[in-house]
């Protein structure tokens, strides 16, 4: 089973996080903030934080800029993983993604549906790299950002975390 490794210093990311929503503001964007809070909460570093609308060139398009950015190694958005019309921040991660975390989608789901049960079928949320970095979209309900922290994100993205981790491999995500 999964354990944190005391022996090893914990290594902070900066973790940069991406609302996707047509009617939100920072003033009133609780998922955007449970993620903030969770994060920092983990002692990480919050690098960046944007609201966006639902829109796939405009998604696609700060996700390319933040991967770009040397002071970014994780990416996380809310929103917008729905399957309405508008709901197009699947699309967009899948834009940039150079590989996906399959595994993301599945273990969200099963922790989706310990809490929703089969409603959890309606969320596509997603994992991916790019650019050497790691982009997940959850989504747009604090709930959810709590849950795919609490239950995934969190210890993946903790060094100390074994028997392995998303940081054990963050610098070889560049490798050809």
């Amino acid at each position: 089973m999964s354990s944190i490794d005391e022996t090893k210093q914990f290594i902070p990311l900066n973790i940069a996080v991406l609302t996707i929503s047509d009617t939100r503001a920072i003033a009133d964007d609780k998922s955007g903030d449970t993620l903030v809070q969770r994060l920092t909460d983990a002692g990480h570093s919050l690098a960046d934080r944007g609201i966006v609308a639902d829109d796939r060139a405009t998604i696609s398009a700060h996700l390319r800029a933040w991967i770009a950015d040397p002071a970014i190694d994780v990416i996380l958005s809310t929103g917008g993983t729905g399957l309405t019309g508008r709901d197009v921040t699947v699309e967009a991660h899948r834009d940039v993604y150079e590989k996906e975390i399959e595994a993301f989608a599945t273990v969200f789901t099963i922790v989706s549906m310990q809490k929703i049960g089969t409603s959890a079928v309606q969320s596509r949320a997603t994992g991916g790299v790019a650019g050497g970095k790691y982009l997940f979209a959850l989504p747009g309900s604090p709930g959810a950002c709590r849950d795919g922290w609490d239950e995934i994100l969190v210890k993946q993205l903790d060094y100390r975390h074994k028997p392995c981790n998303f940081v054990d491999l963050i610098g070889r995500l560049r490798e050809v």
